[in-house]
């Protein structure tokens, strides 16, 4: 007898005389068409984890004796020692781990798979392999974004111009740039956590999807594998893959904010504003005075394969009925290619941008551009009393005059644009030094001191709270491989006891 999915079951009429080895269709030409043995190496230690959770389990509730347990544990070694290599051929690796262990001690080998099916196994597996490349991941965020703020804090009082539409809008700082980016990681960083919890649930128990007879404990093979819940309903268990979407849209969403970082590095090169280091740059084959910030292009396809991986997850699972289907086996790996693709994106993107040299001279001679401190003009005025839209129209008018020259307004430029507009001379409202002061881009720069801003004391506030956030996330990831890394010992303390 076989379960739903053919997988060899110990509860045959007469599970004395051996186990059914084989599919109860086997050999077809479908078989290799449906087989993901190759692509299951990747849950193959997690694979092994859940068989020893299970087995012990089944001990401590007396459904199969300390003896068996032993034999079975002790196959699992081996099979654990030979490598997924050594593998036989299989439908996929739960069917052929079982058949090594069959293999090395007979017929007894079978009681592993008692009281649970092949969907539940499998679910159990992916979430046990995914939740610690989703904890890589936030490894990787987290040391990012501490990066991030180091270079940050070093160009707090570094200006640079800053732009809207690609067009000079207003001069900032390269450290409020930079910390731009860092607080768009912390909230990657809060979604791959929120992916780790709803991931980190345990499907175990939940049978083919319709539980078993079996008096099984789930809440104890949740605690042998590190998970912080079980899944309640059997059918849900082992049919939902939206763990698999939920990391995936976060990976993707991280591979959007390293797109969008990449291609300010890219257009900042081009400008002159930054040097990409050697390490993340490549030349022509025929220019050699060219350097290429190749591996920020690279970044950006790759979030085009991050969101393609979102996309035809959700394309497949799109109208599955319950309960299990095995088109499940084809979602997984577009979730295996985002969790391999976008850390290694980040890597590179956050290394580039931590190790390049900030042209403070081009930068310097660039931040007041295109007239971008006009706005800081305008709020002068609306500080002295004047209504914004008239301020605005004010050195609207000074802007006409601009394009007309090409040279930045003067006070008597601006003097000038006010006449007919302000009821008075526009020394009545302003002085020539603050209106001076508000053309300088630095000033400008300065000005702007509220929370969040570009000027340098708002830009070392938002680094100190960035800071204390950093370290309560940092304490987040530990805690949660520290979860897991104590449930490893405690299985293991566990199966030791049966040597």
């Amino acid at each position: 007898m076989t379960d739903d999915q053919g997988a060899p079951n110990e509860h045959a009429d007469d599970p004395e005389e051996g186990v059914v080895r084989g599919d109860r269709f086997s050999g077809g030409p479908a078989r290799g068409f449906m087989s993901s043995l190759a692509a299951d190496e990747r849950i193959f230690e997690a694979d092994l984890a859940v068989d020893r959770a299970h087995v012990v389990m089944l001990t401590e509730q007396e459904i199969i004796d300390d003896d068996e347990a032993g034999e079975i544990l002790g196959a699992l070694d081996d099979v654990e020692a030979a490598g997924h290599g050594s593998l036989p051929d299989g439908e996929d690796v739960h069917e052929a781990i079982e058949t090594a262990v069959i293999d090395r001690v007979g017929p007894v080998g079978g009681k592993m798979h008692t009281a649970r099916s092949r969907n539940d196994e499998v679910a159990t597996c992916i979430r046990h392999r995914l939740r610690d490349d989703l904890l890589d991941a936030l490894v990787g965020v987290v040391e990012a974004r501490e990066q991030l703020l180091d270079t940050a804090s070093e160009h707090a009082d570094t200006v640079m111009p800053g732009f809207t539409h690609l067009q000079y809008a207003q001069p900032i700082t390269v450290g409020h740039y930079l910390v731009s980016y860092e607080q768009a990681l912390a909230r990657d960083t809060e979604r791959l956590l929120a992916a780790f919890d709803r991931t980190n649930r345990s499907p175990l128990g939940g049978g083919a999807f319709g539980g078993t007879p079996f008096d099984i404990d789930r809440e104890r093979t949740a605690e042998l594998l590190g998970f912080e819940s079980v899944l309640a309903n059997s059918m849900d268990a082992v049919s939902t893959r939206d763990f698999l979407v939920e990391s995936t849209s976060a990976m993707a969403t991280l591979a959007t904010t390293l797109s969008g970082l990449a291609e300010d590095l890219v257009v900042y090169a081009g400008r002159d504003y930054l040097e990409i280091s050697d390490d993340y740059a490549s030349t022509s084959s025929i220019m050699p005075q060219k350097k290429n910030p190749d591996s920020l292009e690279i970044v950006r396809a790759r979030t085009g394969n991050a969101t393609g991986s979102l996309q035809g997850l959700l394309t497949t699972l799109k109208g599955l009925p319950r309960s299990y289907n095995i088109d499940l086996q084809e979602a997984t790996p577009h979730a295996w290619t985002a969790v391999d693709e976008v850390p290694a994106a980040l890597d590179v993107a956050v290394g580039a941008v931590t190790t390049a040299t900030w042209n403070e001279k081009v930068l310097a001679e660039e931040a007041g551009a295109g007239f971008s401190t006009a706005t800081g003009v305008a709020d002068l005025l609306a500080k002295a009393g004047v209504p914004f839209r008239t301020a605005h129209e004010v050195v609207a008018n000074a802007a006409q005059t601009f394009e007309q020259t090409g040279e930045t307004p003067s006070y008597e430029t601006i003097a000038e644009a006010a006449e007919g507009v302000l009821d008075d001379p526009l020394d009545s409202y302003v002085d020539r030094g603050a209106v001076e002061d508000a053309l300088d881009p630095e000033q400008s720069v300065a000005m702007r001191d509220s929370s969040g801003g570009p000027a340098p004391e708002a830009v070392e506030a938002t680094l100190a709270e960035a800071r204390d956030r950093l370290d309560d996330d940092r304490g987040a990831v530990d805690a949660r491989r520290e979860g897991i890394e104590a449930a490893e010992s405690l299985l293991e303390s566990e199966v030791a006891s049966y040597d």
